[in-house]
């Protein structure tokens, strides 16, 4: 969900609720927005169309200046210290010079500020940058080298943008006009400008987007006349003023803005800061009925100045100047759309302005049920009963208008107050507030255009914030962090979403809420430097300021379903090495906890390393609840015995409960009412699903769970993928295979299989809409898994509204599905098979459950088995704010079911549904105990608002906070612990209650069943080996890179290794010198072609001609090369090799072969001569002349040419056989190779190849050229033929 801006009334949802009531009409988009400034691995802003300034274009790629920073960690837009250590002996240029010495930016790229040129500041960029890169120094780069480049960096990103420029000229000389500031210098004026990209490089990566409230206004302007057909029509757009005007050579200027817009000069005006400022009339923040001089001025006095707003103080960088409108006081009302899960909501008030009041007491209001339509009959008769009636038909042909707005661009929220409506129908939201969907951002984004996006006002922008969300957008992980406290003791490490949240309510609920110092996750199998920089980013932050009384680092995380932790942990030990002296200094205790893929590994990696570097980490796994080890690294509980490390924890081994020899008889409970229908459909060991989407990996994950659970047949009969021809695939059943169907529509595979009941879909964010509402017209599907993530509200609503109609039960949308074991699993639930094992989730217990978070409902499982007798069922229905099916829905499921003996909710903060479970506990609809917890109870200890993880997971009001919640279930008789730490402890003592009162019969646990492991897991783990049937040395495509013979795929790009250097890596296994591969490439030209007449050419262009595929054209050209036709370079290069190597005269040796009878390879020309020499045998033979240390082999080829020449003219060296005789005096002569792999490669046939492969370009060149011509059928013609009866001296046979 994306707030765009906000303003008064009482609505909870506006970030900015000033309820502003003098200003004007909505801005169109204005000049000169900043483009985000560049993170660590970011190329800087440009200010005109251009190259990024690592690549100018006036360079060759030889020269380009490749990118640092994103391996070094320094950050281009925070201010660098250069250290004083190392020397460079070069000649320094004077421009580099100023790097150092504070000289403004504008000597240092030697540019006129009054006329800038973009052109003349990369040239300059570029000649300072190929003399500090670091890696252009000719030796190992130090901190002061690296530091150096990064300030270059920062100077060059400054001055290419002109709101950033526009910054440093005020700051740094003072010159912008009245409203300026005093010099400052340099440093003080780049670090201003950082600061300033700083904010906007936020300001494109924040998930919760704001817009400016002009870009608001204007969405309306630019679509309202249309919407309305033309009955209502806004007034001037307003104006957003930048800092780029406070340099005069920017493309926004006073002058400009003016000539722009000439309604300035003749209309009063309104004037104040657009950055989510709220209460800015009491701030003395709006300047009302001013003339343009007077705006101007206004603005220009607080442009780029820190203002105090009650307790944030923030730069002011964007103003909105806009006409002011005389209106009257009866023209002001109030109005406010928002959605709820059924509906849709307007409120509406005949007054407005900023002394409304309480709006929800005093509006009107009306519902519009999803996907029906407004009419303006009912808008006049639900909301303008108290409007004066001669307004009321323009009001309510407005409304339905902006209603169509609000559902077309995907608004959640949008609140205008005060909306004035003139006399002629013009209306003016004088202020607007609206949040957006962000998810509907591939269905509306043409609609929106392009918006910008305002940061909080005066929150600090942390740049190792940025890194992170900047890595976060380039890998398929999960990256986030969040600065809470930097000078705090606390500091986390989490994996998984909902344990991060979990994590930080914990350390808030036991006290020290005001020392956590930080919020995030790393999750979704990061890389292993993916680990290393976030863990080293968070450990230089924790290092950053010491405390007396020590700091905590607490790591850990949920039970993943799939990620690795002993590759992730290899990042986050090579992070520990790299802080173990600060460690030790300055933290008080480490903790480590972790139950995921490969955990024991893990585990033993982390202890190893922190024996080693002697950091005292104490481990721990799935023996301990994932919160236990937070009082213990807070000294708060004694430290419990670390876990055996030698073998993995197995399932829990509980006692039964000691009843002392009496036999209790439950009370049990009341039934369900007459008439109880459900539409979630539990399962049963006959249930099986079908599953959209080619997810192979979480079929086979059911079919292992099936198998587990002993079902007779496994759970899914068939899949769905349309993107390929009905076909199958295999899987495991136990140890043997089976063949799965996979059909193209839903269509056929429902009709196949009319018994299934489970549709599990994977389908994609843009496609679930469609296939799911599909997927509800065939009647036998009863329950639906939705697992994307990010589906639009609108679309959400709309499935749960057909759902609900049609009696379908929904689990998601973003879900990681459920789990009733014995029965049936969607998807990957519960995580992998040992932790199925561990959870005794192959049979079931006495344990309902419903959580909001997939990762969590891992972990209960885990807690659950731990401490009762396990899972009877359980649902994660996913975090969005309105997900398919409600804890209540499962909640009335699990009390009407007999074998679901207690429940257990874990919610999160936003939301109400835990209140409808309240009212059903309330009127005895639900008599069974629940056990509830919500998480988010940290929220209460973060000065500013964080968005968990999940969509949903953000309070509207008081109602939806974490703590309002567990109160309210507290007081309505459901088990509350103190903590989500305390949660174990509550789940034991209510299972024992009930055994003890007979409600639940304990029964002796039975044999655990074998978990069938896959091959590749088995060996992963090492546990067993096999032989491998290929064997590769030349390139390798497991890694997150490319790699040819070890130089992974961008380094051959980086380095210009160019198509020879490629064949060297891949043919040769090493890279040649740069004059060898240039050779090789001149093969490859040279060969190519030689015209349609030789007989591979002929044979392709006839089999072109007869209508075959490239391919099969190609194989009939190279079918003929042999040693009649370009086969006889390994031949030429081996005989004149072993000629010249046997010290025989070149005369002897003619001889010799003449005697025996054998043509001499690589000698004579159809009709070339010394006279006419073959010009491709001179440039091959120039080239080796002068680049090659040593030719003999050539030198003797040439020898053999003068004699046999002196026989007939044509007898000359060949171009077959020049390549030949250059190539073996390349690879001996080049050092590379000895000479028994010389001999090799010519015995392998490798100088054929260069033939095969360059030959190769010509001849799918004739394919394309007789399409290209579309010749017909080749006929070979009958007088070009000699037919002959009988041969000479025979008669006919």
């Amino acid at each position: 969900m994306i707030p765009l801006s906000a303003l008064g009334g009482s609505r909870p949802p506006g970030p900015d609720a000033s309820g502003d009531s003098a200003g004007g009409a909505a801005s169109a988009g204005a000049p000169g927005s900043a483009p985000a400034a560049p993170a660590a691995s970011e190329a800087a802003p440009q200010a005109e169309k251009g190259p990024t300034p690592e690549q100018p274009p006036e360079t060759s790629a030889d020269d380009a200046v490749a990118e640092v920073g994103k391996k070094e960690g320094l950050d281009p837009l925070m201010p660098i210290v250069i250290p004083n250590q190392g020397e460079d002996s070069r000649p320094v240029p004077k421009q580099v010079q100023c790097l150092e010495n504070g000289t403004d930016l504008f000597k240092m790229f030697e540019v006129d500020m009054n006329k800038f040129d973009a052109s003349q500041t990369r040239k300059a960029y570029h000649k300072m940058a190929t003399f500090v890169h670091p890696d252009k120094l000719g030796r190992e780069p130090t901190d002061a080298d690296r530091a150096r480049f990064t300030k270059l960096k920062q100077a060059y990103t400054v001055l290419m943008d002109e709101q950033l420029r526009a910054v440093y000229r005020q700051h740094c000389f003072g010159i912008a006009g009245t409203g300026g500031c005093p010099p400052q210098g340099h440093e003080a004026a780049l670090s201003k400008a950082l600061e300033m990209a700083r904010e906007l490089r936020k300001m494109g990566e924040e998930r919760a987007l704001v817009l400016y409230k002009h870009a608001g206004k204007s969405l309306l302007e630019k679509l309202l006349p249309e919407i309305s057909g033309g009955k209502h029509k806004m007034g001037h757009a307003g104006v957003l003023v930048t800092p780029a005007v406070l340099d005069s050579t920017s493309s926004q200027t006073w002058d400009g803005i003016l000539e722009a817009n000439p309604w300035l000069k003749t209309t009063n005006l309104v004037a104040k800061p657009d950055q989510l400022i709220k209460r800015r009339g009491k701030a003395g923040l709006i300047a009302v009925n001013k003339t343009f001089d007077e705006a101007k001025q206004w603005v220009m006095d607080r442009m780029c100045k820190e203002q105090k707003v009650e307790h944030v103080t923030g730069q002011l960088t964007h103003f909105l100047i806009e006409p002011f409108v005389p209106h009257k006081q009866e023209q002001e009302h109030y109005i406010c759309m928002l959605s709820h899960r059924y509906h849709d909501e307007i409120l509406f008030y005949h007054e407005g302005g900023v002394d409304v009041g309480d709006v929800d007491a005093k509006a009107e209001r009306m519902e519009i049920p999803t996907g029906e339509a407004l009419t303006e009959a009912a808008v006049t008769s639900k909301l303008l009963t108290k409007l004066a009636a001669a307004k009321k038909g323009g009001m309510a042909s407005f409304i339905c208008s902006l209603y169509k707005f609000y559902m077309d661009l995907h608004f959640a929220y949008l609140e205008i107050n005060p909306l004035v409506m003139l006399d002629d129908n013009t209306v003016v939201p004088l202020d607007m507030a609206a949040k957006i969907d962000e998810t509907a951002n591939f269905l509306a984004a043409q609609k929106w255009g392009e918006l910008d996006w305002p940061p909080p006002f005066g929150r600090a922008a942390y740049p190792e914030e940025a890194l992170i969300r900047d890595m976060d957008g380039r890998t398929g992980a999960s990256l986030k962090l969040t600065i809470l406290n930097e000078k705090g003791r606390v500091w986390t490490m989490v994996a998984g979403g909902g344990a991060s949240v979990v994590y930080a309510d914990t350390v808030a609920d036991y006290g020290m809420g005001h020392e956590l110092a930080n919020y995030g996750e790393y999750s979704g199998a990061p890389s292993t430097e993916e680990t290393f920089v976030y863990a080293k980013t968070l450990l230089s932050l924790m290092m950053k300021y010491k405390h007396p009384e020590g700091k905590f680092l607490i790591i850990g995380g949920g039970i993943a379903n799939f990620t690795d932790v002993a590759a992730t942990f290899t990042g986050l030990i090579k992070a520990l090495q790299e802080y173990a002296d600060d460690i030790k200094d300055s933290c008080h205790d480490l903790q480590y906890w972790t139950n995921s893929p490969n955990y024991l590994e893990g585990l033993r990696k982390v202890k190893a390393a922190s024996d080693k570097l002697g950091l005292g980490i104490k481990v721990y796994g799935p023996e301990t609840h994932i919160t236990a080890i937070i009082p213990m690294a807070l000294g708060l509980q004694e430290p419990l015995p670390e876990p055996d490390l030698s073998a993995p924890a197995g399932p829990p081994v509980r006692k039964m409960i000691d009843l002392k020899g009496k036999k209790p008889v439950g009370k049990g409970h009341p039934p369900a009412p007459a008439g109880t229908k459900h539409t979630l459909v539990t399962a049963t060991p006959d249930t099986t699903s079908i599953v959209y989407g080619m997810q192979n990996r979480a079929v086979q994950g059911m079919l292992d769970f099936d198998f587990m659970c002993k079902r007779k047949k496994p759970s899914v009969e068939a899949m769905i993928f349309p993107f390929s021809g009905n076909h199958y695939v295999k899987f495991y059943w136990g140890t043997e295979e089976i063949l799965m169907p996979v059909y193209t529509t839903t269509k056929e595979a429902v009709q196949k299989h009319p018994n299934t009941s489970v549709f599990v879909n994977f389908a994609s964010f843009r496609s679930v809409h469609e296939t799911t509402m599909e997927a509800m017209n065939y009647p036998n599907l009863k329950t639906m898994a939705i697992i994307a993530e990010g589906v639009p509200e609108q679309q959400t609503r709309d499935i749960i509204k057909a759902a609900e109609q049609k009696g379908v039960g929904i689990i998601g949308p973003a879900t990681v599905g459920g789990i009733k074991p014995g029965c049936l699993r969607i998807g990957n639930t519960g995580g992998m098979l040992d932790n199925i094992v561990m959870s005794r989730l192959y049979r079931p217990g006495s344990v309902a459950y419903v959580s909001k978070s997939g990762g969590m409902s891992n972990e209960l499982n885990n807690i659950i088995a731990r401490n009762s007798d396990g899972v009877y069922e359980g649902v994660a229905i996913g975090g969005d704010r309105y997900p398919g099916s409600r804890f209540l829905d499962h909640f009335l499921r699990y009390q009407d079911d007999p074998k679901a003996k207690m429940l257990l909710l874990l919610g999160e903060v936003g939301g109400v549904d835990e209140y409808d479970l309240i009212e059903a506990k309330k009127k005895g609809r639900i008599t069974k105990p629940v056990i509830a917890w919500c998480v988010g109870t940290c929220a209460s200890c973060f000065t500013t608002e964080v968005q968990f993880g999940h969509a949903g997971a953000q309070a509207r009001g008081d109602m939806e906070t974490a703590a309002a919640k567990n109160k309210a279930m507290k007081e309505a008789g459901f088990f509350v612990p103190d903590s989500f730490d305390k949660l174990p402890d509550m789940i034991n003592q209510v299972y024992t209650q009930l055994v003890e009162e007979g409600e639940i019969v304990e029964t002796p646990e039975g044999e655990t069943p074998q978990v069938p492991m896959d091959y590749t897991w088995a060996k992963k783990l090492g546990m067993i080996r096999k032989p491998a049937n290929f064997i590769s040395s030349i390139s390798d495509d497991r890694g997150e890179e490319l790699t040819y013979c070890g130089m992974s795929i961008s380094d051959v790009f980086t380095k210009d290794i160019g198509i020879g250097g490629v064949l060297s890596l891949l043919w040769f296994r090493r890279q040649l010198p740069d004059y060898c591969t240039k050779f090789i490439e001149m093969i490859l030209m040279v060969t190519a072609d030689h015209g349609p007449a030789v007989s591979g050419a002929h044979n392709t262009i006839v089999t072109a001609r007869a209508g075959k595929d490239l391919v099969s054209s190609l194989c009939s050209g190279l079918l003929t090369i042999g040693p009649r036709f370009g086969g006889a370079l390994d031949d030429a290069a081996k005989m004149f090799a072993e000629a010249q190597g046997s010290g025989v005269a070149p005369k002897d040796w003619i001889e010799k072969m003449k005697k025996s009878n054998q043509l001499i390879m690589g000698i004579g020309h159809r009709i070339k001569s010394l006279a006419n020499p073959d010009q491709r045998v001179e440039i091959i033979k120039g080239f080796a002349k002068k680049n090659f240390k040593s030719t003999p082999t050539l030198d003797y080829a040439l020898a053999v040419e003068q004699i046999t020449t002196r026989k007939r003219a044509n007898l000359i060296l060949n171009v077959d056989g020049c390549i030949a005789v250059s190539f073996v005096d390349m690879i001996r002569s080049c050092g590379a190779f000895s000479k028994e792999e010389c001999d090799d490669l010519m015995a392998f046939g490798c100088l054929n190849g260069l033939f095969v492969l360059g030959r190769s370009i010509g001849f799918i060149g004739h394919y394309l050229d007789q399409l290209r011509l579309k010749q017909p059928l080749y006929r070979h013609p009958w007088d070009d033929i000699t037919y002959i009866q009988e041969l000479a001296g025979q008669g006919p046979e």
